[in-house]
């Protein structure tokens, strides 16, 4: 379809709204997009990305356009987001992106759903017990923004595959629980040249670090990884309460979203972010190597 023929149809079934604050703007409704789409047989993300060129914005976003701003929406919808486990961290992870607009997710677990992830995994419940969590995370993606593209994998992501699952992805979400894949993926991101947003969790505690490809953190964190090393940290102690992976999991949406959408504040490299939800505080720490 002819890019002046759609921007001509978006402008056509646009409408004048006020905002909260009272500024009017130009709106494109949720039918209107999906009536737009299934007129012209393309997908509903085209659609919206053709809305904000022309300076309309889709109803669905117009609590973030004054955040980030129409270029950092039209940002998020033509950014490509691979996040590797779909479970605690994850499923709360992948469900922000889609709802901010990221347009297109590659989500790799190899797990399914089981009775201990229903105290803090948003996408389990007990009707899909037993379920791959990937295949879950895009049905439940799809009913919440369909004009995201949702990719799900349901295997172990290794060193070897995710460089070709995520070889259109501008940047990835480590949203694991064990070291030897943690360190695998920040192989792949190096590789890639893209950035990895780094999550752990434990108890009350998260831990954050914006993962550079010229500057590997983990390493610096954990140590060499070896035959000695346990491979999983103090969760195995601590647990997963409810709140702690819903907390951490928006800190990891909010860098990613910062990123993709060209915005300042980004967490510095060689910086780990340690929130402790038990007494209310947060720092920073430089990580070096030794």
């Amino acid at each position: 379809m002819e890019q002046d023929v759609l921007r001509q149809a978006v402008i056509d079934a646009a409408s004048t709204k006020k905002s909260p604050a009272g500024e009017e703007y130009s709106s494109l409704s949720l039918a209107g997009s999906k009536n737009l789409a299934k007129k012209h047989d393309i997908s509903r993300r085209i659609v919206e990305i053709a809305a904000l060129e022309a300076g309309i914005i889709p109803e669905r976003y117009q609590r973030n356009i004054g955040t980030v701003g129409i270029g950092g929406q039209l940002k998020l919808l033509n950014s490509a987001v691979g996040v590797v486990g779909a479970g605690g961290l994850g499923g709360f992870a992948i469900e922000l992106l889609a709802r901010m607009g990221v347009g297109r997710l590659f989500v790799v677990d190899d797990d399914v759903f089981s009775d201990s992830n229903l105290n803090r995994q948003l996408i389990a419940h007990e009707k899909n017990l037993d379920r791959p969590k990937a295949d879950a995370a895009a049905k439940r993606i799809s009913e919440i923004n369909g004009a995201v593209s949702v990719k799900a994998f349901f295997r172990r992501g290794d060193a070897v595959n995710l460089l070709k699952i995520f070889e259109e992805c501008d940047l990835i979400l480590d949203c694991l629980d064990n070291l030897t894949s943690r360190f695998e993926l920040e192989k792949v991101s190096r590789q890639l040249g893209v950035v990895m947003v780094h999550g752990a969790i434990a108890g009350f505690l998260g831990q954050l670090a914006v993962i550079r490809p010229e500057h590997p953190v983990l390493e610096k964190i954990y140590g060499p990884l070896d035959d000695g090393k346990a491979d999983r940290g103090a969760e195995v102690q601590l647990g997963n309460p409810a709140t702690t992976p819903a907390m951490l999991a928006s800190w990891q949406a909010n860098e990613a979203v910062k990123i993709l959408a060209g915005l300042e504040g980004v967490l510095p490299e060689d910086n780990m972010l340690i929130i402790d939800m038990q007494s209310g505080e947060s720092f920073r720490i430089e990580v070096s190597a030794g």
